[in-house]
């Protein structure tokens, strides 16, 4: 499974960026600065492998190990993997689009695997939008999980917290455009699950 790998990967990444190439410094070629992006287009993917510290690995490990299998067994490794590195694709340039619009006053450097993610929990979210979920000790299903995801997001992206808000919300909405795409297709069935 695809989902089990890209977490290795991850772990395997955060431990040779503690040994080896530490998080974000001045100059280096891996995370993702937005105002370097166009000279340095690569940063785009490498950023979706790097992590800024434990808690940060532990939360999107923790995310990726929860629901990237069941999205896979969904949706098949192939189109798991697409949603995986679209959405992380999709949440750098959204990140990178807050300091070209002004929204960012500075060109800040990023890391994470979040917007591939959330792009994984925006397609459960189309495919299975009544799964019951734990969020914070409260159970909800799905749907409105992401509604909370979201509006977090937005106030991430406009107050400037440390947290790529942005790119939180370009994965999700990749993630979920891409499901909707295949339901719409009827390559993927919708299953009522959960809450109703």
């Amino acid at each position: 499974m695809y989902a089990f790998f890209l977490l290795g990967a991850i772990v395997l990444v955060f431990l040779a960026q503690i040994v080896f190439l530490g998080f974000c410094n001045p100059g280096d070629l891996i995370c993702l600065n937005p105002a370097e992006l166009p000279q340095e287009p690569w940063t785009i993917i490498t950023s979706m492998f790097l992590h800024g510290g434990m808690l940060h690995l532990f939360f999107n490990g923790f995310a990726l190990y929860m629901f990237g299998p069941y999205l896979e067994q969904i949706i098949g490794s192939r189109r798991f993997l697409l949603v995986y590195l679209l959405s992380g694709i999709a949440g750098g340039l959204a990140y990178a689009a807050t300091y070209y619009l002004g929204i960012m006053p500075a060109s800040i450097p990023a890391l994470g695997a979040s917007g591939a993610i959330f792009g994984i929990l925006g397609a459960v979210a189309v495919l299975r939008p009544n799964l019951p979920i734990i969020m914070w000790f409260v159970p909800m299903p799905m749907k409105f999980a992401v509604i909370v995801w979201i509006a977090l997001s937005l106030v991430e992206t406009f107050n400037i917290t440390g947290v790529a808000g942005a790119a939180h919300l370009g994965g999700l909405v990749v993630g979920a455009v891409m499901a909707y795409a295949w339901l719409r297709m009827g390559s993927i069935q919708w299953v009522e699950e959960g809450y109703s």
